[in-house]
C-alpha cells in the first residue's frame, strides 16, 4: 500500500530534492517551507498532494509550474525546465477561487486566455463552447458568474485551464470554498472530466477521502519544512463510483492517510510551542 517516497522513476515531472525558503538567507525571518522533497509523477497520472496547513502544499505547485524557482534541488518538467515548460503552455492551472470576470459570460471567460493567444474569434469561441460542454456547461453560455452557482464558477474555471490543451492540470484546493454536497458533486465530474481528457494532474487537499477517491497515487508531507512522508498507491478500480467509498480498500487507505496527517499535526503543533517558549 505505501510506497518508499526515495525510490526513483523517471516520470513526466521530476522533483530531485526540492527545497525552498521564503526571505533572505541572513534575515531572522527567513521561513523554510520545503526541504528535500522528492517525488515522480507519470504521464496521464492522477496524483493528490496532502499535509498539514502551511507544510508547502501551494509552494510545490508554484515550484514545478517555475513560478518560483526553487532554494535548493531540480526540477525537470517534460525533460526539460519547468519555465520551458511553461513557454510551452504545459500547464493548466484551477484555484481555489474560479478568478472568472465578473462582466464577461462563461463562454467570454473560457474564451480569454485563447484571445489573448490571437487565435481568430470564430474559432476560439467554438473552441471555448467545446470546453463548456466538457464540464457540463451546454446551455450555460451567455450567463455571467453571478448567475451561476459556486459549482458552476468552478467548472468554468475548470474549462478555461482546459482551453489551451494543457499537458499538466494544477488545481490548488480547487474545491475548498464549496458547500460539503457540492464539493462531492464537482469531485465525481472531475473524474469524469479526467476520463476524458485525461491530463497529468497534480491536486492539493485536504481532504482525505476526496484524495482517495481521485488518485493513482497520493504524496503526504511532513509538518513545515515540507518533506514527502510517504507516498501511496491507490489500487482503486476505476471508473470510481459513490459505491467506492463503501469499500474496504477504501477504508483501509482512508485509515492510514489520517494516521499519517495525525502524526504530523502533532508534530506541527509540538514545534509551534517550542518556538513560541
Amino acid at each position: 500500500m505505501v510506497s518508499d517516497p526515495s525510490s526513483r522513476r523517471a516520470g513526466l515531472i521530476e522533483v530531485e530534492g526540492v527545497g525552498f525558503a521564503y526571505g533572505e538567507p541572513s534575515s531572522e525571518r527567513r521561513v523554510e517551507a520545503l526541504k528535500d522533497v522528492s517525488f515522480q509523477v507519470g504521464e496521464k497520472q492522477f496524483v493528490s498532494i496532502i499535509g498539514p496547513s502551511g507544510c508547502g502544499k501551494s509552494t510545490l505547485l508554484k515550484l514545478v509550474s517555475g513560478l518560483l524557482p526553487p532554494t535548493s534541488g531540480a526540477i525537470r518538467v517534460m525533460e526539460g525546465t519547468p519555465d520551458e515548460a511553461r513557454q510551452r503552455q504545459a500547464f493548466g492551472f484551477v484555484f481555489q477561487s474560479p478568478v472568472l470576470l465578473p462582466w464577461r459570460s462563461a463562454l467570454a471567460n473560457v474564451a480569454l486566455l485563447l484571445e489573448l493567444r490571437g487565435l481568430p474569434v470564430a474559432d476560439h469561441l467554438e473552441s471555448a463552447r467545446r470546453y463548456l460542454r466538457l464540464v457540463g456547461l451546454e446551455g450555460f453560455e451567455n450567463h455571467r458568474p453571478g448567475e451561476l452557482s459556486g459549482g458552476m464558477q468552478q467548472r468554468v474555471s475548470l474549462a478555461r485551464a482546459l482551453s489551451l490543451d494543457p499537458s499538466i492540470l494544477l488545481m490548488d484546493e480547487p474545491f475548498g470554498a464549496l458547500d460539503a454536497i457540492t464539493r462531492d458533486r464537482m469531485a465525481f465530474e472531475l473524474l469524469s472530466i479526467w476520463k476524458k481528457s485525461r491530463k497529468t494532474v497534480i491536486f492539493v487537499t485536504h481532504s482525505v477521502s476526496e484524495a482517495v477517491l481521485l488518485s493513482d497515487k497520493v504524496f503526504v508531507l511532513t509538518a513545515r519544512p515540507g518533506r514527502v512522508q510517504a507516498s501511496y498507491s491507490i489500487d482503486l478500480p476505476r471508473p470510481r463510483t459513490s459505491e467506492t467509498r463503501l469499500t474496504p480498500q477504501f477504508v483501509e487507505y482512508t485509515r492510514h492517510l489520517l494516521r499519517d496527517l495525525e502524526r504530523q499535526a502533532a508534530t506541527g503543533s509540538r514545534q509551534g510551542e517550542g518556538r513560541a517558549v
